[in-house]
């Protein structure tokens, strides 16, 4: 059969598109040696005929739409999720701890162990600041004892971590034939910051197509793409035209960026050495966890547009399912026989049963979970500086009345008027709490 190749310009546009192929893989230079020989008997491509030619970029061209399409299937469903509770639920526990895993080990298959790289987490606080989460500026001294000059050297935030590290897995999984191994970002306390302060415009990022990118991209500053393509594996290497010109891992040839292959599999525009237009998108290997205890005092106002990109899930301190919550003895009350999982239980019965005098009526945010309280054993200190003080502070601060009702006390009666007085009560409070009934 005679071929036609006036789709083909010349040879040299071909070669240039089997190096392409060959980058795209991840070939090295001795993986294609050989593979020439074994196949057509020569080691460089100029030896090839046109036939030959189009036949290994036909060849190269569909082993990497095979491995591109392995794998988005393998690439497991985003997770965007916020868990959200009473303090003490175990909430993080259930995303990630050292037992079972947690969801991102058991659903998403991160062994933080084996993988530390793919888990990414931090916590936000009032002081938390765009900067930290995507990145900023810091200034350094030079080391050297007669050189004492400032310099500014631009270091990653969280999310900016986890997606360039999201983007490295992709671009990893297409080189080597293998499943695409998931980065899990985790956001402790994701109300006590300003998070529509601190995710800025990566807000945008938050609503997923169904193919599990994010339905629209953002641009970002050219030292934030200098970073992520740091983080990726680029390493400057020289000066092109006034252009600076890169080597990824260390390999091959030097280029500028828009000439490397990879970015479209991570469906980023480069033109030279910039992302152009609002292609910076989360991929689908890429899940997001918050947590969030409803009951903080300092906490900002999350607006709905923001709520609206999670999923959200309540949990309950009755799910806790923790067989050793029923070894932990209250020291000091009962001659030790007391349990912390039963006064746990009449404690949120207790709330639930003076729901009107609680601030603000949200009951939920009052209760409190079995790991409240997270030790051994549950001691006289504990309960009085802990427990007593949540009751006291956040639960009844302005009604104490249920509390004088657990003590046996009349209605405004004088001995309960300060904490003071009422940690002194402590044995009394607690043996009271467990022969509660509920109303």
């Amino acid at each position: 059969m005679v071929r036609n190749f006036s789709h083909i310009p010349d040879r040299t546009e071909l070669i240039a598109k089997t190096n392409k192929e060959f980058e795209r893989l991840g070939w090295t230079q001795t993986e294609q040696t050989n593979y020439l020989r074994n196949t057509y008997g020569q080691i460089i491509r100029n030896k090839l005929t046109d036939s030959q030619l189009l036949d290994l970029y036909t060849y190269l061209h569909k082993q990497h739409n095979q491995q591109s399409k392995g794998n988005n299937q393998t690439m497991k469903s985003p997770i965007q999720k916020i868990f959200f509770g009473c303090p003490g639920t175990g909430k993080s526990h259930k995303i990630s701890n050292d037992v079972d895993g947690g969801i991102v080990k058991q659903v998403l298959g991160i062994d933080k162990n084996i993988y530390p790289e793919n888990l990414i987490k931090t916590v936000f606080h009032p002081e938390y600041t765009y900067g930290d989460f995507m990145g900023k500026l810091m200034p350094m001294t030079m080391n050297e004892d007669k050189d004492k000059s400032v310099y500014y050297q631009f270091y990653e935030g969280h999310f900016l971590k986890a997606l360039s590290q999201a983007y490295k897995n992709i671009i990893m999984a297409h080189k080597e034939g293998t499943e695409t191994q998931n980065v899990a970002l985790v956001i402790d306390e994701i109300n006590r910051g300003n998070s529509s302060a601190i995710f800025g415009t990566v807000f945008q990022l938050l609503d997923r197509g169904q193919d599990g990118w994010s339905a629209y991209g953002i641009n970002i500053s050219d030292l934030e793409f200098r970073k992520l393509v740091e983080l990726i594996g680029f390493a400057q290497t020289g000066i092109d035209e006034r252009n600076p010109t890169y080597k990824y891992q260390n390999k091959g040839s030097s280029y500028v960026l828009e000439k490397f292959p990879v970015f479209d599999e991570i469906k980023i525009k480069v033109k030279v050495n910039t992302a152009v237009g609002s292609s910076i998108r989360i991929p689908p290997n890429l899940s997001i966890f918050g947590t969030m205890n409803t009951s903080d005092n300092s906490i900002y106002f999350m607006d709905n547009a923001f709520k609206r990109r999670w999923e959200w899930e309540y949990v309950d301190w009755k799910q806790d399912d923790d067989k050793d919550v029923d070894k932990v003895i209250l020291e000091g009350y009962g001659n030790n026989n007391y349990k912390w999982k039963d006064l746990v239980e009449k404690f949120n019965i207790f709330i639930k049963d003076n729901h009107n005098s609680v601030r603000s009526g949200r009951i939920e945010d009052m209760q409190i979970g079995y790991h409240f309280i997270n030790t051994d054993k549950v001691t006289e200190e504990q309960i009085k500086n802990k427990l007593m003080f949540f009751i006291w502070d956040s639960v009844f601060n302005r009604d104490k009345n249920p509390l004088r009702e657990i003590l046996c006390f009349d209605k405004n009666d004088k001995r309960l008027v300060t904490f003071g007085d009422f940690i002194k009560y402590h044995q009394d409070f607690v043996k009271n709490l467990l022969n509660y009934q509920q109303k």
